[in-house]
């Protein structure tokens, strides 16, 4: 049976499910649009878990001037296919990640970018801090966590609140395009530029 490219364009539009797989799906349906989407549904849950660990060689350049052309960023965000890197939704995550750079000035993407021996400075400064104050070595490595988590959540992009709803983290606002896009997202990388600083 031969499936049409509209046909698959128009089950991916209303699944975000990759190409292959829809066209796969419309196979199996004998070219039913419904029948493929509830093919689709049924092996979703599958598809989501993989998605993470997927290819990201496609996407775009994104970048944000804020208002007085004092600052900017630069920002690459990565996916799998070049339809997606050009959906409205896909430019518009990007625009909000350059937007929350901007604002919040991450110095890594997530928190594995750290490298080791700023770790061990921070968890250094945080034991200085208390080492006076009797706690239990237990409690105080606890504490130093805390507060190593909160040092996460300001430099890590990925862990910073998101500025237009401080309840969900950076990373949380990925999951939900991917979820909606159909295809694993990544932030490659990003320059934050303002005028005056080295």
């Amino acid at each position: 049976m031969n499936i049409s490219m509209d046909l698959i364009r128009e089950l991916r539009n209303k699944t975000g499910a990759g190409i292959m797989d829809c066209k796969q799906a419309l196979l199996d349906a004998g070219g039913n649009i419904q029948k493929a989407q509830d093919i689709l549904r049924e092996k979703g849950s599958v598809g989501a878990i993989k998605r993470s660990t997927r290819e990201t060689q496609e996407g775009l350049i994104s970048s944000y001037i804020h208002s007085g052309s004092k600052l900017g960023v630069l920002l690459e965000v990565n996916c799998e296919t070049d339809f997606v890197a050009r959906t409205s939704e896909f430019s518009q995550l990007a625009k909000e990640l350059a937007m929350q750079i901007a604002a919040m000035d991450p110095l890594w993407i997530k928190c594995e970018d750290v490298p080791k021996e700023v770790i061990e400075k921070e968890k250094e400064i945080y034991k200085k801090q208390i080492q006076d104050s009797g706690k239990p070595e237990k409690v105080v490595e606890k504490i130093v966590q805390g507060r190593l988590e909160k040092y996460f959540s300001e430099v890590c992009l990925l862990e910073q609140p998101y500025i237009k709803d401080p309840k969900l983290k950076v990373k949380d606002l990925i999951t939900e395009s991917v979820a909606k896009l159909g295809e694993n997202i990544r932030v490659g990388r990003f320059a934050r530029l303002k005028v005056g600083e080295e």
